[in-house]
């Protein structure tokens, strides 16, 4: 069942045998993998939630969805076709563009959080190989935002910086960081999905009708379209945000023709 309010992914959730990989796609045999949905819309082809798995080699071959994950556990490598690697390890989030010519080898036992647009009809990059694998960093360089909301404050309006990662070819899937100096945002509607790591400090994320949840570095936090969303810092806050904002069926097909 899909939450439908601002949820906590627990990294301790309990998981379900999700069965074998295709060996079609493996340089070694199928591991065990589990997993647990918070959210799964298979007609918009969002999916997230917690994903874990033994060791394993997946054949060098194109991406076939947009990824975004944070690793709790283990590490994984993702290898190009020009032989270039790069390490993910506990603690550290990566994106892996739709199409994108790859190969997923693990060495240890894995355990991720996750946001998945899978939804085939949505055309990927002309060249996904721009991009390549995409690491956010704490001390990446941001830029200021000059167009903060003073409507969407409660006091004084903060500064806030951001950086934008990433963003799919149906222009639904976006990857950034965002830091903000201490300020107070009322309750909404949020209009779209976000799951949100907090990188530093503490934020307290509620419906604005006594739900308060308290958030620290580290912690992932969901947010569905359609929830009754508030946020507060006392201090200043970092975090990395996978944000999809579904298009009409009917234009994601014509974006795909």
């Amino acid at each position: 069942m899909n939450v439908d309010k601002i949820t906590g992914f627990d990294p301790d959730v309990e998981l379900e045998d999700w069965g074998p990989m295709d060996e079609a796609d493996l340089e070694t045999p199928s591991p065990v993998q589990r997993g647990h949905f918070y959210y799964n819309d298979e007609d918009i082809g969002i999916m997230a939630g917690v994903w874990d798995c033994t060791p394993f080699t997946g054949k060098m071959a194109p991406y076939a969805v947009e990824e975004f994950m944070y690793v709790i556990e283990g590490s994984i490598i993702m290898e190009l076709e020009d032989g270039s690697k790069t390490t993910i390890s506990a603690g550290e989030s990566f994106i892996i563009p739709k199409g994108l010519v790859c190969r997923w080898i693990q060495n240890e036992y894995v355990k991720k959080h996750f946001v998945i647009f899978g939804n085939e009809n949505a055309k990927a990059h002309d060249n996904p190989a721009q991009f390549g694998i995409i690491t956010p960093k704490a001390n990446d360089p941001v830029v200021e935002n000059k167009n903060v909301d003073p409507s969407m404050i409660i006091g004084a309006v903060p500064v806030q910086h951001g950086l934008s990662y990433y963003t799919d070819a149906s222009e639904q899937f976006t990857v950034g960081m965002w830091h903000s100096q201490p300020f107070e945002r009322p309750a909404f509607e949020f209009n779209h999905f976000d799951l949100m790591i907090i990188v530093e400090g503490v934020a307290t994320v509620s419906d604005g009708a006594g739900d308060d949840q308290v958030f620290k570095a580290g912690d992932a936090v969901f947010v569905p379209k359609g929830a009754q969303y508030k946020w507060k810092n006392d201090e200043f806050v970092s975090k990395i945000y996978c944000a999809f904002s579904p298009k009409a069926v009917e234009a994601i097909s014509s974006a795909a023709e």
